[in-house]
């Protein structure tokens, strides 16, 4: 009997069974799976430091139930893959009921699941599988602001302005439009004002995103306990903590951009109190799009958020590699100030929303635009609106040396789903959704995506012969050696085995030639040399490595050992996009002869 090619689903099996076991030493492998690996989880109270994060859209992941949507079923069947590939941590975008106009950022029941994604059942069910593989889950979580559908805004808008309306106060109303008038608007390509007058209401709701969007009122006691509810809730089911939306905007005040007010900092430490003394191994991350001198704030003194993402450094990543100098880099980190130990900046390269530009100059942001998106359907707000792969011209060399960079960096990198396998986008989609269409799992109908027919999917898979699902999947590339899920699976690996990279320090290195990005991490008695050639041509380079003369560099992918070092600069040669890492390690003289 002959036997075909095996499947996505045996492919995966048969990587996980060549994995060690999950169990591990001084644990007793016959106790309840769940119950273990909290207590695991509570041993490594600053796990996210060394954490490799995947961000999931679930309508786009996989449909389990077959009705043309990801639900969160299908998301826990595909946990092996996840656990396979090396990730530590899964985020979560929105999955709470919602009308769905701002892809579920507009919420209008925080303790409810959206039914096209399945129930809280549901979640429960897949933070208990994850866990049970050593996978923590974190969600997004719009504090700003919630849907208009929201029967809170309903109540606060129809209810009249008296005591008779105890929800009036929760929202931000106003008679005039002249009110916060040196605030910015945020999405320049579809909002003219930060108000929106409501006919029921009489009166105009202040809003810093969608006009479909109003911002709650945190000057109302009641919503910042309401929202103190909403985490509990959430953390109760297991959750391992959130992503906290747009958390910049959520007080006014008259005279202020109302971004980054004192109040907002001072809520985040109430939240954050909250959270260490009844929850202590979860992580708060902020959304906050702003300078880093601004997003520092949001760490506090450690009492605020244990991570915050580091936007302005992802362009300036773009920037170098299509310039072909690394002073983009260097300039945005020696800007970045020293954050508190117990805390971590998030790195990434795409996400779910456009490659934004709103952290660059209008020079620079003039130059990305001319050669990043030439077609002005990619562009959206003040950003980008693709993938990685067609960023980069589907180039294997830059997406291989970009990942390079970010997994070099102070920092815990953030991957975004099907980026691995560098799935393409659609840029005929409307808004965002062209960097969130199917997940392409096989060759086979929709991706392998879901069972359903054509027609039901939420979004077309891509079928264009680049980067359509018959040219790149998971599959196939589960059955290339070479292949660039192959890659980064060895990649993720490697940097898990340096803790030097989520703990380390970064110290940047002057090199003879701009076109190489240099420098080293050091953590205890491990010293990690980050050498990267961001030129599309090889480069050679002499680097003052003086102070560590007589050490011998190793480079960690092949554990081959480099010339001694000495007092002259040492040479090395780099090819087009290439790097090297290597561990500084101590050596004699008789290792030389």
């Amino acid at each position: 009997m002959s036997v075909g090619p095996p499947t996505l689903t045996h492919l995966i099996a048969r990587e996980r069974s060549q994995m060690a076991p999950t169990t591990t030493t001084g644990h007793d492998p016959t106790t309840d799976p769940h119950a273990q690996a909290r207590q695991w989880f509570e041993a490594e109270p600053l796990w996210f430091k060394r954490a490799v994060f995947y961000e999931i859209h679930i309508r786009g992941f996989f449909d389990a139930d077959g009705d043309g949507s990801g639900d969160v079923r299908g998301l826990t069947e595909k946990l092996d893959y996840l656990q396979w590939l090396g990730i530590d941590c899964i985020w979560l975008l929105p999955f709470y009921r919602s009308p769905l106009r701002d892809g579920g950022y507009d919420i209008a029941d925080f303790t409810a699941v959206h039914p096209d994604y399945g129930n809280v059942d549901d979640v429960h069910e897949l933070i208990e599988a994850a866990h049970a593989r050593r996978i923590r889950v974190i969600a997004d979580l719009v504090m700003n602001h919630t849907s208009n559908d929201h029967p809170w805004f309903q109540e606060s808008r129809s209810g009249g302005r008296g005591p008779e309306n105890p929800k009036r106060d929760w929202y931000v109303w106003s008679d005039t439009v002249h009110r916060y008038e040196d605030a910015r608007i945020i999405f320049i390509d579809t909002e003219t004002s930060n108000w929106t007058w409501d006919e029921t209401a009489g009166a105009y709701y202040w809003h810093r995103f969608f006009s479909h969007q109003p911002d709650l009122n945190y000057d109302n006691p009641e919503v910042q306990d309401a929202m103190l509810e909403v985490l509990h809730f959430w953390l109760d089911l297991g959750l391992d903590g959130f992503r906290l939306d747009a958390v910049p905007y959520l007080y006014e005040r008259e005279g202020t951009i109302c971004e980054n007010l004192h109040e907002t900092h001072a809520y985040l430490k109430r939240v954050r109190q909250e959270i260490d003394s009844k929850y202590p191994d979860r992580v708060l991350l902020a959304e906050a799009n702003q300078w880093p001198a601004d997003v520092v704030e949001y760490f506090g003194e450690g009492d605020e958020c244990h991570m915050a993402f580091h936007f302005p450094v992802m362009p300036r990543m773009f920037m170098a590699i299509r310039r072909e100098e690394a002073v983009p880099i260097y300039e945005i980190l020696e800007g970045t100030p020293t954050i508190p130990d117990s805390c971590q900046w998030g790195l990434f390269l795409r996400n779910h929303d456009e490659l934004t530009l709103e952290m660059v100059t209008d020079e620079e942001r003039d130059y990305m635009y001319a050669e990043y998106a030439k077609d002005p359907r990619m562009k959206l707000n003040l950003g980008i609106r693709r993938r990685l792969a067609p960023l980069l011209d589907n180039g294997r060399d830059e997406i291989e040396l970009l990942h390079a960079i970010m997994f070099s960096l102070p920092g815990s990198p953030v991957l975004y789903y099907g980026d691995e396998i560098a799935m393409g986008d659609n840029v005929f989609l409307g808004d965002r959704d062209g960097v969130r269409t199917p997940m392409q799992w096989t060759g086979d109908r929709n991706g392998g995506f879901s069972r359903a027919d054509f027609a039901q999917l939420y979004a077309p898979p891509l079928m264009d012969p680049v980067y359509g699902f018959q040219a790149v999947n998971v599959e196939a590339q589960l059955r290339t050696a070479t292949s660039q899920l192959r890659w980064l699976h060895r990649f993720i690996s490697l940097r898990k085995e340096h803790p030097v990279f989520g703990f380390g320090t970064y110290e940047p290195i002057e090199p003879s030639n701009p076109r190489i990005f240099a420098h080293l991490r050091r953590f205890e008695d491990d010293l990690v040399l980050c050498v990267h050639n961001v030129a599309r041509s090889a480069q050679a380079v002499e680097l003052d490595l003086s102070a560590y003369e007589g050490r011998y560099p190793v480079e960690l992918f092949g554990r081959s050992r480099f010339p001694r070092i000495g007092e002259l600069p040492y040479l090395l040669t780099l090819g087009p996009r290439g790097f090297f890492w290597f561990q500084l390690v101590e050596g004699d003289e008789k290792d030389d002869e």
